[in-house]
């Protein structure tokens, strides 16, 4: 009797469980396998041709025309120092002095023994026409004249290298070593210095692989920096990168004569505007049609009330628009509101 009781109570259990399953696949047969609703309200806009505005405009960052790092090349204790941070040097001037008691001692050494070969020499030539001297005499005199030299001009390079001078024109920015260091030489010499030159600055940015092509080097540019909000400054195009990157853009360098009154200095911020480019008729859509990253775009294309998803290929963007180069038709249907809650496939209800 119990064991009866018990499949009854069992398969009333089973019963309701059925029941309530059937219930729910009735509450969620209004819904998608997302989640979703069927059908969903959007408002949308017809892929059309518009005369887009192609100018450009990207942040990039401001480069020395020169940015060079100064090496001692001579070791010794520095007996003088000429610079600063801050100072500006002209290319070939000193900027610190290293001991140079013993290569001056060398130099004096070296340019009399060179001076008395190059006697001996002439005197040899002399009597080598007067039949008194043989061809391997005047070849040794000859040899140790070359050898003198050799050494002089050595010597002469080594006093030279006790002043440290700065191979380009521009503003100390840093300074390594004072007054008393000890400075090694090749070939691990020592930094001493960094200077920049500023006359001409760079700017490096990154454009698009369309950009890319329609850009050219020895295009006009305008440049504006947050330091000097209402001064345009005017570049050109250095350089178009032959290589892009993982991203598929192509670095570009544009170049500008600084000015004295508004000086850019490296490491700034400025906004390059492309002026070059110019306006033609292309397929666009809104900006807000995008479904995704510009990377991999994707826009929802109504078709007889269903929302496709549909991958498209886009160019530069003008304003609120972007230009597709691929992927879309004149005419066909985007969804530009509302895509956040649709999938693929999902009935549509247009908004008008």
């Amino acid at each position: 009797m119990k064991k009866s009781k018990l499949i009854i109570s069992v398969i009333a259990v089973l019963i309701v469980i059925v029941a309530i399953l059937i219930m729910n696949k009735k509450k969620m047969s209004s819904y998608t396998a997302g989640g979703i609703k069927e059908t969903y309200y959007v408002t949308v806009e017809k892929a059309s041709k518009k005369n887009l505005s192609e100018s450009l405009s990207l942040v990039g960052t401001i480069y020395a025309n020169n940015d060079v790092n100064i090496v001692s090349e001579t070791s010794g204790k520095v007996t003088a120092v000429f610079a600063k941070v801050g100072d500006y040097k002209s290319a070939g001037s000193a900027l610190f002095q290293v001991d140079d008691e013993l290569r001056k001692a060398a130099l004096m050494s070296a340019e009399a023994n060179y001076e008395k070969t190059k006697k001996d020499y002439e005197r040899t030539q002399t009597l080598f026409q007067q039949k008194a001297a043989t061809d391997a005499q005047l070849d040794m005199a000859k040899l140790g004249a070359a050898n003198a030299e050799a050494q002089y001009i050595v010597a002469k390079r080594q006093m030279a290298d006790t002043k440290i001078k700065t191979p380009i024109s521009g503003f100390i920015t840093s300074r390594f070593i004072d007054l008393g260091s000890m400075v090694q030489g090749a070939p691990q010499a020592t930094l001493v210095a960094n200077i920049v030159d500023i006359s001409r600055v760079k700017i490096k940015l990154n454009v698009s692989e369309t950009d890319a092509f329609i850009l050219k080097v020895g295009d006009r540019v305008s440049v504006t920096s947050d330091v000097y909000p209402r001064v345009v400054f005017t570049g050109k195009i250095e350089s178009i990168g032959a290589k892009g990157d993982d991203a598929h853009t192509f670095p570009i360098e544009i170049s500008i004569i600084n000015a004295a009154k508004h000086q850019l200095k490296a490491g700034m911020f400025a906004r390059v505007s492309f002026t070059s480019l110019k306006s033609r008729e292309t397929i666009a859509i809104p900006r807000e049609a995008l479904v995704g990253s510009v990377k991999t775009p994707q826009v929802y294309v109504v078709e007889n009330g269903i929302a496709k998803l549909r991958s498209i290929t886009v160019g530069s963007e003008s304003g609120l628009s972007i230009q597709v180069l691929d992927g879309l038709t004149e005419g066909e249907v985007v969804v530009v509101s509302g895509q956040n809650n649709i999938v693929d496939n999902t009935k549509v209800e247009i908004l008008k």
